[in-house]
Protein backbone atom coordinates (compact mmCIF):
# COMPACT_ATOMS: atom_id res chain seq x y z
CA UNK A 1 0.00 0.00 0.00
CA UNK A 2 2.91 2.26 0.96
CA UNK A 3 4.30 1.80 -2.10
CA UNK A 4 1.21 2.55 -4.31
CA UNK A 5 0.77 5.90 -2.12
CA UNK A 6 4.26 6.64 -3.14
CA UNK A 7 3.45 5.45 -7.15
CA UNK A 8 -0.18 7.88 -6.47
CA UNK A 9 1.94 11.36 -5.04
CA UNK A 10 4.70 10.75 -7.87
CA UNK A 11 1.70 10.94 -10.27
CA UNK A 12 0.10 13.90 -8.69
CA UNK A 13 3.10 16.10 -8.65
CA UNK A 14 3.89 15.10 -12.34
CA UNK A 15 0.52 16.22 -13.13
CA UNK A 16 0.54 19.31 -11.12
CA UNK A 17 4.10 20.19 -12.55
CA UNK A 18 2.85 19.70 -16.16
CA UNK A 19 -0.32 21.53 -15.41
CA UNK A 20 1.60 24.46 -13.99
CA UNK A 21 4.08 24.32 -17.21
CA UNK A 22 1.15 24.37 -19.51
CA UNK A 23 -0.33 27.50 -17.87
CA UNK A 24 2.66 29.29 -18.34
CA UNK A 25 2.24 31.78 -21.33
CA UNK A 26 4.24 30.72 -24.87
CA UNK A 27 5.61 33.60 -26.47
CA UNK A 28 6.18 32.80 -30.41
CA UNK A 29 8.82 34.46 -32.03
CA UNK A 30 8.92 34.05 -35.48
CA UNK A 31 12.75 34.30 -36.73
CA UNK A 32 15.09 33.34 -39.10
CA UNK A 33 16.98 29.71 -39.39
CA UNK A 34 20.35 30.58 -38.00
CA UNK A 35 19.34 32.70 -35.27
CA UNK A 36 17.42 29.88 -34.02
CA UNK A 37 19.87 26.94 -34.78
CA UNK A 38 22.17 25.27 -31.98
CA UNK A 39 25.21 27.30 -32.82
CA UNK A 40 22.77 30.81 -32.96
CA UNK A 41 21.90 33.33 -30.17
CA UNK A 42 18.76 31.71 -30.26
CA UNK A 43 18.85 29.10 -27.25
CA UNK A 44 20.85 31.34 -24.97
CA UNK A 45 18.37 33.84 -25.46
CA UNK A 46 15.63 31.31 -24.55
CA UNK A 47 17.30 30.10 -21.50
CA UNK A 48 17.97 33.48 -20.31
CA UNK A 49 14.45 34.87 -20.91
CA UNK A 50 12.67 31.83 -19.55
CA UNK A 51 14.21 32.37 -16.60
CA UNK A 52 13.05 35.81 -16.05
CA UNK A 53 9.71 36.22 -17.94
CA UNK A 54 7.81 33.26 -16.35
CA UNK A 55 7.02 32.34 -20.05
CA UNK A 56 8.13 29.76 -22.49
CA UNK A 57 9.74 31.34 -25.15
CA UNK A 58 9.37 29.17 -28.88
CA UNK A 59 11.01 30.24 -31.81
CA UNK A 60 9.56 29.82 -35.23
CA UNK A 61 11.75 29.73 -38.09
CA UNK A 62 11.11 30.99 -41.74
CA UNK A 63 14.29 31.04 -43.73
CA UNK A 64 15.51 33.85 -44.09
CA UNK A 65 14.53 37.76 -43.32
CA UNK A 66 12.19 38.21 -46.37
CA UNK A 67 10.64 34.48 -46.17
CA UNK A 68 9.31 35.95 -42.37
CA UNK A 69 7.93 38.63 -43.74
CA UNK A 70 6.13 36.92 -46.48
CA UNK A 71 5.22 34.98 -44.37
CA UNK A 72 3.62 37.28 -41.78
CA UNK A 73 1.78 39.16 -44.82
CA UNK A 74 0.07 35.91 -45.68
CA UNK A 75 -1.10 35.33 -42.10
CA UNK A 76 -1.89 38.49 -41.78
CA UNK A 77 -3.94 39.65 -38.46
CA UNK A 78 -4.33 35.63 -37.93
CA UNK A 79 -0.91 35.47 -37.12
CA UNK A 80 0.01 33.13 -33.84
CA UNK A 81 3.81 35.33 -33.79
CA UNK A 82 4.45 38.36 -31.04
CA UNK A 83 7.24 39.07 -32.04
CA UNK A 84 9.40 39.30 -35.65
CA UNK A 85 12.92 38.99 -35.23
CA UNK A 86 15.23 39.46 -38.29
CA UNK A 87 13.78 42.34 -40.76
CA UNK A 88 16.32 44.54 -41.66
CA UNK A 89 15.98 48.16 -42.82
CA UNK A 90 15.53 46.75 -46.92
CA UNK A 91 12.33 45.46 -45.87
CA UNK A 92 11.19 47.80 -42.75
CA UNK A 93 9.28 50.06 -45.52
CA UNK A 94 7.58 47.09 -46.98
CA UNK A 95 6.70 46.16 -43.28
CA UNK A 96 5.41 49.70 -41.46
CA UNK A 97 2.90 49.34 -44.88
CA UNK A 98 1.26 46.11 -44.21
CA UNK A 99 0.04 47.72 -40.34
CA UNK A 100 0.61 44.26 -38.88
CA UNK A 101 2.91 46.26 -36.76
CA UNK A 102 2.82 48.17 -33.36
CA UNK A 103 4.25 51.23 -32.34
CA UNK A 104 7.09 50.06 -29.91
CA UNK A 105 8.59 51.81 -27.26
CA UNK A 106 11.72 53.76 -27.37
CA UNK A 107 14.85 51.40 -26.89
CA UNK A 108 17.84 52.25 -25.66
CA UNK A 109 20.61 54.63 -27.08
CA UNK A 110 22.32 52.74 -29.81
CA UNK A 111 25.49 52.55 -31.27
CA UNK A 112 25.18 52.45 -35.06
CA UNK A 113 26.49 54.31 -37.14
CA UNK A 114 23.97 57.21 -37.97
CA UNK A 115 22.00 56.83 -35.10
CA UNK A 116 18.19 55.00 -34.98
CA UNK A 117 14.99 56.36 -35.24
CA UNK A 118 12.08 54.17 -35.72
CA UNK A 119 8.27 54.08 -34.37
CA UNK A 120 8.00 50.63 -35.57
CA UNK A 121 11.07 48.19 -35.24
CA UNK A 122 14.23 48.37 -32.63
CA UNK A 123 17.68 47.16 -33.73
CA UNK A 124 19.47 44.35 -32.33
CA UNK A 125 22.39 43.94 -34.37
CA UNK A 126 24.01 44.97 -37.55
CA UNK A 127 27.13 44.45 -39.84
CA UNK A 128 28.07 44.60 -43.59
CA UNK A 129 27.63 42.51 -46.71
CA UNK A 130 31.06 41.06 -48.27
CA UNK A 131 32.04 38.20 -50.44
CA UNK A 132 34.43 35.76 -47.85
CA UNK A 133 37.11 33.75 -49.27
CA UNK A 134 39.68 31.09 -48.13
CA UNK A 135 43.08 32.57 -48.37
CA UNK A 136 44.85 29.15 -49.17
CA UNK A 137 42.40 28.71 -52.30
CA UNK A 138 41.74 32.04 -53.91
CA UNK A 139 44.93 33.79 -54.97
CA UNK A 140 44.13 36.45 -57.28
CA UNK A 141 41.40 38.58 -54.13
CA UNK A 142 39.05 40.83 -56.58
CA UNK A 143 38.90 43.76 -54.53
CA UNK A 144 35.67 45.93 -56.34
CA UNK A 145 32.67 44.02 -58.61
CA UNK A 146 34.35 45.46 -61.66
CA UNK A 147 37.11 43.22 -60.82
CA UNK A 148 34.78 40.02 -59.71
CA UNK A 149 32.96 40.68 -63.07
CA UNK A 150 36.15 40.88 -65.03
CA UNK A 151 37.60 37.65 -62.91
CA UNK A 152 38.90 34.32 -65.24
CA UNK A 153 34.79 32.55 -65.61
CA UNK A 154 36.56 29.84 -63.08
CA UNK A 155 36.17 32.06 -60.32
CA UNK A 156 32.61 30.70 -58.72
CA UNK A 157 30.47 32.47 -56.32
CA UNK A 158 27.14 31.64 -54.27
CA UNK A 159 24.54 34.74 -53.42
CA UNK A 160 21.37 34.33 -51.77
CA UNK A 161 17.76 34.85 -53.26
CA UNK A 162 16.60 38.52 -52.54
CA UNK A 163 12.84 37.47 -52.91
CA UNK A 164 13.73 35.28 -49.98
CA UNK A 165 17.15 36.34 -48.25
CA UNK A 166 17.75 39.66 -46.62
CA UNK A 167 21.33 39.25 -47.89
CA UNK A 168 20.30 38.31 -51.24
CA UNK A 169 18.06 41.31 -51.58
CA UNK A 170 21.37 43.47 -49.72
CA UNK A 171 23.72 42.42 -52.11
CA UNK A 172 20.97 43.77 -55.18
CA UNK A 173 21.22 47.34 -52.94
CA UNK A 174 24.64 47.37 -52.42
CA UNK A 175 25.01 46.92 -56.08
CA UNK A 176 22.25 49.72 -57.57
CA UNK A 177 23.63 51.97 -54.48
CA UNK A 178 27.35 51.59 -56.00
CA UNK A 179 26.79 51.85 -59.30
CA UNK A 180 23.57 53.12 -59.90
CA UNK A 181 22.61 53.21 -63.52
CA UNK A 182 25.38 50.52 -64.36
CA UNK A 183 23.99 48.31 -62.17
CA UNK A 184 22.45 46.21 -65.41
CA UNK A 185 25.99 46.54 -66.90
CA UNK A 186 27.22 44.87 -63.18
CA UNK A 187 25.17 42.35 -62.97
CA UNK A 188 25.76 41.46 -66.69
CA UNK A 189 29.80 41.02 -66.07
CA UNK A 190 28.74 38.95 -62.65
CA UNK A 191 26.09 36.68 -63.82
CA UNK A 192 28.95 33.82 -65.52
CA UNK A 193 30.31 33.97 -62.01
CA UNK A 194 27.23 32.87 -59.60
CA UNK A 195 27.40 29.07 -59.45
CA UNK A 196 24.11 29.28 -57.96
CA UNK A 197 21.06 31.18 -55.75
CA UNK A 198 20.28 29.78 -52.60
CA UNK A 199 17.20 30.87 -50.73
CA UNK A 200 19.26 31.15 -47.88
CA UNK A 201 22.18 32.28 -46.16
CA UNK A 202 22.72 28.78 -44.49
CA UNK A 203 22.57 26.62 -47.59
CA UNK A 204 25.23 29.06 -49.57
CA UNK A 205 27.77 29.81 -46.59
CA UNK A 206 27.65 25.74 -46.69
CA UNK A 207 28.19 25.19 -50.27
CA UNK A 208 31.16 27.17 -49.44
CA UNK A 209 32.41 25.63 -46.82
CA UNK A 210 32.36 22.52 -48.92
CA UNK A 211 34.65 24.21 -51.45
CA UNK A 212 31.70 24.12 -54.20
CA UNK A 213 32.68 27.95 -54.50
CA UNK A 214 35.42 30.81 -54.09
CA UNK A 215 33.40 33.03 -52.73
CA UNK A 216 30.31 33.06 -50.79
CA UNK A 217 28.16 36.52 -50.03
CA UNK A 218 28.28 36.70 -46.44
CA UNK A 219 29.55 39.21 -43.98
CA UNK A 220 32.92 41.20 -43.41
CA UNK A 221 32.22 39.73 -39.48
CA UNK A 222 32.35 35.71 -40.67
CA UNK A 223 35.91 35.38 -40.43
CA UNK A 224 35.93 36.11 -37.00
CA UNK A 225 33.54 33.28 -36.42
CA UNK A 226 36.55 30.84 -38.14
CA UNK A 227 38.86 32.79 -36.03
CA UNK A 228 37.50 32.63 -32.49
CA UNK A 229 35.29 29.81 -32.46
CA UNK A 230 37.65 27.00 -35.00
CA UNK A 231 40.97 28.89 -33.97
CA UNK A 232 41.26 29.19 -38.04
CA UNK A 233 42.69 32.25 -39.28
CA UNK A 234 41.94 30.79 -43.11
CA UNK A 235 38.82 32.38 -43.89
CA UNK A 236 39.35 36.48 -44.75
CA UNK A 237 36.29 39.14 -46.79
CA UNK A 238 37.50 40.97 -49.75
CA UNK A 239 37.53 44.70 -49.43
CA UNK A 240 35.50 45.88 -52.05
CA UNK A 241 36.70 49.88 -53.26
CA UNK A 242 33.29 50.69 -53.85
CA UNK A 243 32.68 50.09 -49.93
CA UNK A 244 30.13 47.90 -48.41
CA UNK A 245 26.40 47.97 -47.91
CA UNK A 246 25.00 48.20 -44.23
CA UNK A 247 22.83 45.51 -42.70
CA UNK A 248 20.75 46.58 -39.63
CA UNK A 249 18.84 43.50 -38.48
CA UNK A 250 16.00 44.63 -36.39
CA UNK A 251 12.71 43.04 -34.58
CA UNK A 252 9.04 44.28 -34.15
CA UNK A 253 5.54 43.45 -32.21
CA UNK A 254 2.58 42.39 -33.92
CA UNK A 255 -0.26 44.35 -33.77
CA UNK A 256 -2.33 41.31 -32.86
CA UNK A 257 0.28 40.04 -30.84
CA UNK A 258 -1.65 37.37 -28.61
CA UNK A 259 1.03 38.55 -25.40
CA UNK A 260 1.47 42.56 -25.86
CA UNK A 261 3.02 43.07 -22.78
CA UNK A 262 5.25 39.83 -22.58
CA UNK A 263 6.47 40.76 -26.40
CA UNK A 264 7.56 44.07 -25.57
CA UNK A 265 9.36 42.67 -22.29
CA UNK A 266 11.09 40.81 -25.00
CA UNK A 267 11.94 43.58 -27.12
CA UNK A 268 12.98 45.44 -24.19
CA UNK A 269 15.35 42.06 -23.17
CA UNK A 270 17.03 41.67 -26.63
CA UNK A 271 18.67 45.30 -26.39
CA UNK A 272 19.95 44.28 -22.73
CA UNK A 273 23.49 43.65 -22.04
CA UNK A 274 23.29 40.17 -21.25
CA UNK A 275 21.81 39.44 -25.01
CA UNK A 276 23.91 41.86 -26.47
CA UNK A 277 27.29 40.59 -25.10
CA UNK A 278 26.23 36.96 -26.79
CA UNK A 279 25.20 38.65 -30.32
CA UNK A 280 29.31 38.72 -31.69
CA UNK A 281 30.32 35.03 -30.71
CA UNK A 282 26.77 33.58 -31.51
CA UNK A 283 25.13 36.10 -34.68
CA UNK A 284 28.64 36.87 -35.63
CA UNK A 285 27.40 40.72 -36.10
CA UNK A 286 27.56 43.92 -34.50
CA UNK A 287 25.65 44.91 -31.42
CA UNK A 288 23.15 47.28 -32.16
CA UNK A 289 24.21 48.41 -28.33
CA UNK A 290 27.55 48.02 -27.38
CA UNK A 291 28.39 46.18 -24.36
CA UNK A 292 30.19 46.80 -21.30
CA UNK A 293 32.52 44.24 -21.86
CA UNK A 294 33.10 45.49 -25.45
CA UNK A 295 33.99 43.45 -28.47
CA UNK A 296 35.77 40.28 -27.50
CA UNK A 297 39.47 39.40 -28.56
CA UNK A 298 39.58 38.68 -32.22
CA UNK A 299 36.59 40.49 -33.23
CA UNK A 300 37.63 42.94 -36.29
CA UNK A 301 36.28 46.39 -35.51
CA UNK A 302 33.93 48.33 -38.19
CA UNK A 303 34.75 49.66 -40.99
CA UNK A 304 35.25 53.28 -41.29
CA UNK A 305 32.32 54.94 -41.95
CA UNK A 306 33.26 55.87 -45.60
CA UNK A 307 33.34 52.74 -46.51
CA UNK A 308 29.41 52.15 -45.40
CA UNK A 309 26.63 52.09 -48.30
CA UNK A 310 23.08 52.30 -47.11
CA UNK A 311 19.85 53.31 -48.58
CA UNK A 312 17.29 54.60 -46.14
CA UNK A 313 14.26 52.31 -46.19
CA UNK A 314 12.12 54.20 -47.92
CA UNK A 315 14.80 54.83 -50.71
CA UNK A 316 15.20 50.73 -50.53
CA UNK A 317 11.71 50.15 -51.24
CA UNK A 318 11.78 52.67 -54.07
CA UNK A 319 14.53 51.06 -55.83
CA UNK A 320 13.90 47.39 -54.97
CA UNK A 321 11.62 46.80 -58.02
CA UNK A 322 13.87 47.50 -60.48
CA UNK A 323 17.16 46.36 -58.60
CA UNK A 324 15.60 43.03 -58.86
CA UNK A 325 14.42 43.30 -62.52
CA UNK A 326 18.14 44.13 -63.42
CA UNK A 327 19.19 40.96 -61.45
CA UNK A 328 16.81 38.52 -62.92
CA UNK A 329 17.07 39.94 -66.56
CA UNK A 330 20.79 39.61 -66.14
CA UNK A 331 20.76 35.91 -65.06
CA UNK A 332 18.17 34.92 -67.54
CA UNK A 333 20.72 35.34 -70.03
Amino acid sequence: MLKMSLIAAGLALTLAGGAGAADKPVLNVYTYDSFASEWGPGPAVKKAFEAVCGCNLKFTTAGDGAALLARVELEGARSSADVVLGLDTSLTAKAAATGLFATVKDGRKTDLPGGWNDPLFLPFDWGYFAFVYDKAKLKTVPHSFADLAAAPKSLKIVIEDPRSSTPGLGLLLWVKKAYGTRAPEIWAGLAPHILTVTKGWSAAYGMFLKGEADMVLSYTTSPAYHRIAENDDSKAFARFSEGHYMQIEVMGQLAKAPHPALAARFLAFMQSDKVQSIIPTTNWMYPAILPKSGLPDGFDAALPAKDALIYRPDEAQAVRAAALEEWRTALSK
